[in-house]
């Protein structure tokens, strides 16, 4: 495989398993030498260890992104022996288990932990690690489909997802100067340990609405991470890019 990232260091939060976890292995399997960012010491541990055995230069730094002190040693550790950091994939956040409350049924104590996570988690990662990150670099973000079609009992995760969104396109703004790029992922309901507990029904009905027919697995991502990542996106920016096997439109 090309390596496209060999010499460079990327830092992907929430990356101990599912999503996370298949963005570090791809991008560490074209090069680059990942940090992984990651609440679970045991998970961080464990995908620490699967990358190494692969032979991949692989770090694990315990983070809670709803931690500004977390995140802040995140990144001094991040950036040890390196010159700059090159890419950032903002990938942490709450999403399993969140759903099935109306929006008067979401507790204030809920709403707010949704948001310090995935929205300030995200905008606090970013906070941290920008000023280390080498001018043309890129950060990935992560959203959700479900800002698009609106999905029901979820007001308080689509509410954050959606944030992330505008998130994206002010700091592509305040990074353009750095040819720092900021681009915002949307997957769908994809597979893996985080949903793995969602009925079979859900899966069927939702692959059924997609145009090409069948559920999404982390391997329809990471290679859109992989070019984001790249040069071979340097003139794209601010953008928006669901993958979803076209369940939404944009």
């Amino acid at each position: 495989m090309t390596q496209r990232f060999s010499g460079k260091r990327i830092v992907i939060t929430g990356s101990g398993r599912g999503l996370g976890f298949a963005f570090a292995e791809r991008l560490a399997r074209e090069g680059a030498s990942v940090i992984i960012a990651e609440i679970d010491a045991a998970l961080g541990r464990d995908a620490e260890a699967k990358l190494k055995a692969q032979g991949f230069d692989a770090r694990f730094v315990e983070t809670d992104i709803s931690s500004e002190a977390s995140v802040a040693a995140m990144a001094k550790i991040a950036a040890e022996g390196c010159n700059d950091i090159h890419g950032v994939v903002a990938n942490a956040g709450w999403a399993n288990n969140v759903g099935g409350k109306f929006y008067d049924e979401i507790t204030p104590e809920v709403w707010d932990r949704m948001m310090a996570i995935n929205v300030r988690g995200t905008w606090l990662t970013i906070r941290a690690l920008g000023p280390l990150m080498k001018d043309g670099g890129s950060i990935v973000t992560l959203s959700s489909d479900t800002i698009y079609w609106g999905a029901p009992k979820l007001l308080h995760y689509v509410t954050s997802k959606s944030a992330i969104v505008g998130m994206t396109r002010s700091l592509a703004r305040e990074f353009g100067e750095r040819m720092i790029r900021v681009n915002c992922l949307l997957p769908g309901l994809t597979m893996g340990e985080a949903t793995k507990d969602i009925p079979e029904t859900r899966w069927n009905d939702y692959a059924s609405r997609t145009i090409l027919r069948r559920i999404q697995q982390p391997d329809d991502l990471d290679g859109v991470v992989a070019f984001l990542m790249s040069d071979d996106s340097k003139f794209i920016t601010a953008q928006t890019l669901a993958v979803d096997g076209g369940f939404s439109m944009h």
